[in-house]
């Protein structure tokens, strides 16, 4: 009978005394909250529920699971399951407390920068992610090797490979350029402000923004929902364009092409009666001019400023419909046309008619206005 109750016992008071404390320590966390709700730290920190009672359950078993004398014939695999319980709860502990002091700390300071320095704020929020992605890989680094270690078999391994450790990161070294390199140009990123999450990039001709940035790999989400992934080393070797560097005022431009008769200063006064109506636009500056010509149209060109990215494409678009819509109602004339009509001669030549062209057999033949036939031909 002993045999029995003392295994439910010892098992049922760690798992009981876990509880107590778990639920003890939620409730001691929920009214922090409730008292500094300015601070996320102790909502987060209940995130952390989980893996704070698998550690003191593992712990509590650990300590007890001789005195409980359960399965006595495997006391030696049940004390290396709960060290491998034991060390896993801990990791996980471990990378979420974190997680919870870092994003506090990204709070506090968005909160006091959002609004003037959003560039800044985006700037650390790409930072802690990747400060966050290291701990978590570092976390389970070390967590594997501890766990690996309870086994005897890699302890006696363990100098050999201490040994072999010169010559294998050489080969790695080799083997895993690539990876490396992607590994470092993803520090790169996150420490030199080259890109941060949230920014609009132009890359390979595509526009879109930047969604997530990885140590290895960086996402653009382009203007129609798609996702461009790409490698981070390509952003430390290749030239790309980052709208969102500096101020994130913008200029934009608006190409028309028209009729050499188009009117320039009644266009002008329509830019800026659009622009008034537009939210989009920011006040900065509007001009309008003629930046090219051919031989049938003139190129008329609107440059156009906005506060964003987002704002200058509506802007343009805006523009571009409204004014080709008012020279199609007001002033049709100044679209593009084929010009058919026969040309007008020039000064000085009035009702010169062109020279007779010789007829068969060499004879002078009748002259003849272009396009007129000439007599007695069928």
């Amino acid at each position: 009978m002993e045999n029995v109750l003392r295994p439910l016992i010892v098992v049922g008071g760690c798992v009981l005394l876990t509880l107590a404390v778990g639920w003890a320590t939620d409730l001691l966390l929920r009214k922090a909250d409730t008292r500094h709700h300015e601070t996320p730290l102790w909502g987060l920190l209940r995130r952390a529920g989980v893996p704070y009672q698998l550690v003191l359950c593992a712990a509590l078993l650990s300590g007890f699971h001789d005195e409980a004398r359960l399965l006595e014939g495997h006391r030696v695999g049940i004390g290396r399951a709960l060290a491998l319980v034991l060390i896993g709860s801990v990791a996980w502990l471990v990378v979420r407390v974190a997680a919870a002091v870092v994003e506090t700390s990204y709070s506090r300071y968005a909160h006091a920068r959002a609004r003037t320095d959003p560039a800044r704020v985006r700037r650390v929020r790409t930072q802690v992610s990747l400060i966050m992605r290291v701990v978590t890989a570092v976390v389970g680094v070390v967590a594997a090797a501890s766990m690996l270690l309870t086994f005897p078999a890699m302890r006696a391994a363990g100098a050999s490979l201490l040994a072999s450790a010169g010559v294998l990161g050489i080969v790695a070294g080799i083997a895993a350029q690539s990876t490396l390199g992607n590994l470092f140009a993803g520090l790169q990123i996150a420490f030199g402000d080259m890109v941060r999450l949230g920014d609009t990039v132009v890359v390979d001709g595509e526009w879109g923004t930047v969604e997530e940035i990885t140590l290895t790999f960086l996402t653009v989400r382009t203007w129609d929902e798609r996702r461009i992934t790409m490698p981070v080393s390509y952003f430390t070797a290749n030239p790309f364009e980052n709208w969102s560097r500096g101020t994130p005022q913008m200029s934009g431009t608006v190409y028309w092409y028209l009729d050499h008769s188009a009117p320039l200063d009644a266009m002008r006064e329509r830019l800026r009666d659009i622009l008034r109506d537009c939210p989009a636009w920011d006040g900065r500056s509007c001009n309008l001019t003629v930046t090219d010509t051919t031989p049938s149209t003139m190129q008329v060109r609107a440059l156009v400023t906005a506060k964003d990215a987002d704002d200058i494409w509506t802007v343009r678009v805006e523009v571009r419909e409204r004014m080709i819509r008012w020279l199609a109602d007001e002033h049709p004339y100044a679209l593009p046309r084929v010009t058919t009509a026969t040309a007008a001669p020039a000064p000085g030549h009035e009702g010169v008619l062109p020279r007779a062209r010789p007829g068969r057999n060499g004879e002078a033949g009748d002259a003849h206005h272009p396009g007129e036939r000439p007599a007695g031909h069928h």
